[in-house]
């Protein structure tokens, strides 16, 4: 074991898969000599040189349809969206292209492409820099999605993405760089896709959190143990696929669920994972599912006003306790 940060983690797994493999690339803006913004390329040029670390222009469809072309001409690239927020501009490359490839071509074709960037609040980037946007790559067939909350997930799910045969959104959270743990220093070490961890064993309420809400659900945790309330905190790590069974068996263990996350909450995967634990847990529970998620307003650039928009610890303590009240 290692202790990292969560950028470093990413940055280490990168270098040891780049190394292995030699079809694999990293392209994006400034990550080449500049590391990325947030330094999860960090020393990649130096190793491997410009033409496997390839800084790009401005351009997100570009740096998106040059990865799907280079996947399906045998390489395996690595793209990095600055910001999460501007996938968006290469939504017709990612859902109508890199998702629908090994479908149209009926498996004749693949695209191993990883895109992978941050979202998220925590630096008051303002409205267009702040959004958590996962909801809308989990609509479309095709496209896996994960969202790390620790270090040793953000190796272990990273690597499984890389050596995978399919195109791969993965999340991280500009707010998570800077946390460190344990990273496994195996070079083989992956984790597999659609298996939620249990943060916490809990006996009263389920509570399934992901990505930066999953450290502030384990904090809301902690706090209402001294109530006398135990919260099993699930953390799915990728939404596609889901590890619904996970989900299900906590919620008919504590026959009470709320889910938490940073994205608006208006059609958020709090919305679908609820939907789920009502058609295939109804019976188990003690009464409604709750949803935490931001207000349906853009995100603010002051700091304190960004606090009220998103889910803080004390909104998500209010929320368990009223969940006990129901039943």
């Amino acid at each position: 074991m290692a202790d990292k940060k969560y950028s470093e983690a990413i940055r280490d797994v990168l270098a040891e898969e780049m190394r292995r493999d030699p079809r694999i690339f990293v392209m994006g803006e400034d990550v080449a000599e500049m590391g990325g913004v947030f330094g999860c390329t960090r020393g990649l040029l130096q190793e491997f040189g410009p033409r496997r670390v390839r800084n790009t222009p401005i351009s997100e469809a570009a740096i998106v349809g040059a990865g799907v072309g280079a996947a399906l001409a045998g390489m395996r690239p690595i793209v990095e969206l600055m910001y999460m927020d501007f996938a968006f501009i290469a939504m017709d490359q990612i859902l109508n292209q890199a998702a629908k490839i090994r479908y149209i071509y009926g498996g004749k074709a693949a695209v191993p492409l990883v895109i992978r960037g941050q979202q998220g609040v925590g630096r008051g980037n303002a409205a267009t820099h702040s959004q958590s946007v996962e909801t809308f790559f989990m609509h479309i067939p095709g496209v896996m999605v994960a969202m790390p909350s620790t270090p040793r997930d953000a190796a272990g799910l990273l690597r499984t993405a890389i050596r995978g045969s399919d195109p791969v959104v993965f999340i991280e959270h500009k707010a998570l760089y800077a946390t460190s743990g344990d990273v496994p220093s195996d070079s083989d070490f992956a984790l597999p896709f659609g298996l939620a961890e249990i943060r916490r064993e809990g006996k009263d309420v389920t509570l399934v959190a992901t990505s930066f809400m999953v450290p502030r659900a384990l904090a809301a945790a902690g706090k209402l143990a001294q109530e006398g309330i135990e919260i099993e905190v699930v953390d799915p790590r990728t939404l596609v696929p889901l590890d619904e069974e996970a989900i299900l068996r906590s919620v008919k263990k504590t026959g009470r669920a709320l889910v938490l996350h940073e994205a608006h909450r208006t059609c958020g995967v709090g919305a679908e994972i609820a939907s789920l634990i009502q058609e295939r847990a109804f019976r188990w529970l003690k009464g409604p599912v709750r949803r935490l998620g931001a207000r349906q307003c853009p995100l603010p650039f002051n700091l304190a006003l960004e606090n009220a928009v998103i889910p803080q610890e004390n909104d998500v303590v209010a929320a368990v306790q009223e969940t006990c009240r129901d039943g």
